[in-house]
């Protein structure tokens, strides 16, 4: 990156607000992409702000969560001036059925001058799943196909058929035998073992190369400055719709340019979608209605 970025930042080291080893996935990014050095900031319980295993609710959305760690890290670091927080959300795809969908957030913040950016990266490549246990058996297939021990697995306990953390949850499972004890004694309290993926960072290697995608992407964005003020995060606001069937003409849904823009002067640029100036026919309203 050149040193576009930097300039907006008032230094070019920064803390690292995290308890599941994001350090290791995160700082090299910032280190080569941006020649930002991370630390990783202690005494800062992330967990106060949501858990994947439900005890605590994370209040707002991601990027709420994401500046309340930010929040936590400057008031844990007085003396650092930027600092970094990651956070995560999972669930099923909004438009196709039964596809987990994986969000991941990389919030940077320069307490000296209010810069803030967001790098982010969302799809598909994630072993984000749960079931349903009324037996081991059925607990063990379950952890197997979703790569325990290497991808981590937490048992909860069930009420109606719902997780039930307060009646029972373990996340510190290392093994099948440690797994098959827990299902075990899941189903002799609730009836049943509600089992997931356990999504914390450093007992997920397919999470950390999404939060890795994430951090590339705030340093591709800390790598493109605004025309006019120069300020990092000159990006894609929305879209425009419209691009042309090859076969007929009529305007499709497919993207035919993007608005840029820029948070702090308010600049915004139209800029055709490179490459094809056509929509497949099947894309097409008239050609495959």
């Amino acid at each position: 990156m050149s040193g576009a970025g930097l300039r907006w930042l008032s230094d070019d080291r920064a803390g690292l607000v995290t308890m599941h080893g994001k350090e290791a996935v995160i700082g090299p990014v910032l280190g080569e992409g941006a020649g930002i050095s991370l630390f990783r900031v202690a005494g800062v319980d992330t967990d106060a702000f949501g858990t994947f295993t439900r005890e605590v609710e994370r209040p707002g959305s991601a990027l709420d969560a994401a500046r309340a760690k930010v929040r936590a890290g400057f008031a844990a670091s007085p003396e650092t001036r930027i600092m970094v927080a990651s956070e995560g959300s999972f669930g099923p795809h909004p438009a196709i059925p039964l596809l987990p969908l994986g969000d991941e957030l990389v919030l940077l913040v320069d307490r000296e001058t209010g810069f803030e950016l967001t790098g982010r990266h969302v799809g598909p490549e994630t072993n984000f799943a749960h079931r349903l246990a009324l037996d081991v058996e059925t607990a063990l297939d379950f952890a197997r196909q979703c790569g325990f021990p290497g991808h981590g697995i937490f048992v909860l306990g069930v009420r109606g058929e719902a997780p039930a953390p307060d009646l029972f949850c373990d996340k510190t499972l290392e093994d099948e035998k440690a797994l098959a004890s827990a299902a075990a004694r899941a189903i002799a309290l609730t009836g049943a073992a509600f089992l997931e993926t356990d999504m914390r960072a450093h007992r997920n290697p397919t999470r950390q190369d999404a939060i890795r995608r994430a951090a590339q992407d705030l340093v591709r964005r800390l790598g493109s400055p605004c025309p006019d003020c120069t300020r990092p995060g000159f990006d894609r606001r929305r879209r425009i719709p419209g691009l042309p069937c090859s076969d007929c003409g009529t305007p499709t849904d497919m993207t035919r340019a993007w608005i840029l823009g820029c948070e702090g002067c308010g600049l915004e640029d139209t800029r055709p979608v490179p490459g094809e100036p056509w929509a497949d026919p099947g894309a097409c309203p008239s050609c495959n209605p």
